[in-house]
């Protein structure tokens, strides 16, 4: 008793001693995970902005280019406003209601607008910025966030040159509605984790979610406003104008100076990391308490382990002693009258090969059982090699017990030898089938196996039944089965049948 309590308090320091460790490295794993998502997660949102870049980009090269064709439309060259308002609201009619073209020269004055009826007063351009621009460099330009002098809502502008000669005479602008920019980052927000905007050359909101309604028109928050000035491209972690802290990527257009940038919850990426922890810690005291109960029950459990050892040992003497006998019987058949001693070793030999893969069957199975399939396989794999086209094998999956499978194996091999000899195997037409199936007999499942000849030479029964002829006939007798053996002249028959259990 005072050896079990002993030996079970050592078990339980053990226990503890690596458990512990193991819940510690877990933790570490798991942190060490963390920060790989982490890095990857700032990754994936520099990826995204700069998806949504290239297609802002995209959409606003197309309306650019379209701009274009229109500033060089012929009903502007020859100075025809009122054709040229009509050419002006077909490019709208792609547009959402809200969108205008304004006509100005370098001062600033409007010559047409879309957005006023043809007549009315024109006022003066509110962004002149974009119009320097676009006299100076003789290319398109993209505004910041500003209100229409029309509108009096905030609007962004794209300007291109209007060109005669060689020579800017006019700025041609379009005012694309903000709803479309909002639109774009709707759509390519993976989630609601993620915060995303589009800020102008000034760092101002032109579209963001979330609250679009309360933030566009703001700056970026102060936490990513200087940044957005000191490079082109950046990850930075930040703070959104709700507080809420953040993984940030952001991008600047080289095209139209405007910046888009996303942000990923950082609470998306450490809910997980406490969930994990918070699993590791219950699994491990889960663990550490089994693991105690286990210590306080093993010394038991070694006593009675010594005892099935001993068992287990006795089982194997029993098995070794059957199989000791089972050579025995077999030598003693085999040589007894044997007249060539090189023949009976060769036939001994061969006997215990087959016995040999009975027993690898067997123990694949842990010696409960053995499938007739793989009994057939192993028993005749010497055989198949040579007459593999002249095999054929069928059946569904039975299973018998060890001692059917030994018995069967070695009736087997009797069988292939004596069809290689003097049956269908002997010359170069004759098959053998082998069939079985399971069936009942009384509470009780059997096998029927059928080894069937045909092809081969005429078949004659034995005059003098040596060893083989009995082991095919008698050995399933010892094991509660039968077999019966129809020597037709047309191909030789053998019937086994045996209970399965």
């Amino acid at each position: 008793m005072i050896r079990n309590v002993s030996l079970a308090t050592r078990l339980a320091l053990l226990v503890a001693g690596t458990t512990l460790p193991m819940i510690l490295f877990a933790a570490g794993v798991i942190y060490l995970n963390h920060r790989h998502e982490r890095q990857a997660a700032f990754d994936r949102v520099l990826d995204t902005v700069r998806r949504i870049r290239l297609v802002l980009d995209a959409e606003m090269q197309g309306i650019a280019s379209g701009l274009e064709v229109l500033a060089a439309s012929q009903s502007l060259a020859r100075g025809d406003l009122d054709a040229f308002r009509r050419s002006a609201e077909a490019f709208l009619s792609r547009f959402p209601e809200g969108a205008a073209i304004s006509l100005s020269t370098r001062d600033g004055q409007q010559l047409l607008n879309t957005g006023l009826a043809a007549g009315e007063p024109l006022p003066l351009r509110v962004n002149r910025g974009s119009i320097e621009e676009v006299f100076r460099t003789g290319r398109p330009a993209y505004s910041k966030l500003f209100v229409g002098s029309v509108t009096q809502q905030r609007i962004v502008i794209i300007s291109v040159p209007v060109v005669r000669n060689g020579v800017v005479v006019n700025e041609l602008s379009f005012n694309p509605p903000l709803a479309f920019f909002q639109n774009v980052i709707q759509q390519l927000r993976p989630s609601d984790d993620w915060t995303m905007s589009i800020f102008d050359r000034t760092g101002v909101n032109l579209a963001r979610v979330p609250n679009p309604e309360q933030t566009i028109g703001q700056r970026a928050s102060p936490t990513l406003y200087p940044h957005l000035f000191q490079q082109m491209e950046a990850k930075v972690e930040t703070v959104s104008l709700e507080g809420v802290p953040l993984l940030t990527a952001f991008t600047r257009s080289p095209l139209t100076g405007w910046t888009v940038a996303a942000g990923l919850s950082v609470a998306s990426l450490t809910e997980p990391l406490w969930q994990a922890l918070a699993v590791t810690a219950s699994v491990g005291i889960v663990m550490l308490g089994i693991g105690l109960a286990f210590a306080l029950s093993m010394a038991a459990r070694i006593a009675r382990g010594e005892a099935l050892q001993a068992m287990l040992v006795n089982e194997l003497n029993h098995r070794v002693k059957n199989t000791l006998t089972t050579v025995q019987s077999i030598a003693a058949q085999t040589f007894r009258r044997a007249p060539d001693p090189n023949e009976a070793t060769d036939k001994f030999e061969a006997r215990l090969v087959a016995l040999g893969h009975a027993h690898s069957v067997l123990s694949e199975g842990r010696w409960a059982s053995a499938d007739v399939r793989d009994i057939v396989n192993g028993g005749l794999e010497p055989f198949r090699l040579q007459e593999a086209d002249r095999l054929h094998v069928r059946g569904d999956e039975v299973r018998v017990a060890p001692r059917c499978t030994l018995v069967i194996s070695m009736v087997l091999h009797e069988l292939a030898t004596n069809a290689i000899k003097y049956g269908a195997w002997s010359n170069r037409t004759g098959t053998v089938t082998i069939e079985w199936a399971q069936f009942d007999r009384g509470n009780a499942k059997w096998l029927r196996f059928i080894w069937r000849e045909t092809g081969g030479p005429e078949v004659r029964a034995p005059i003098r039944k040596g060893f083989g002829s009995r082991l095919i006939e008698q050995s399933l007798a010892g094991v509660g089965g039968s077999t019966k053996v129809d020597y037709d002249p047309a191909g030789l028959c053998c019937v086994l049948e045996c209970p399965c259990e």
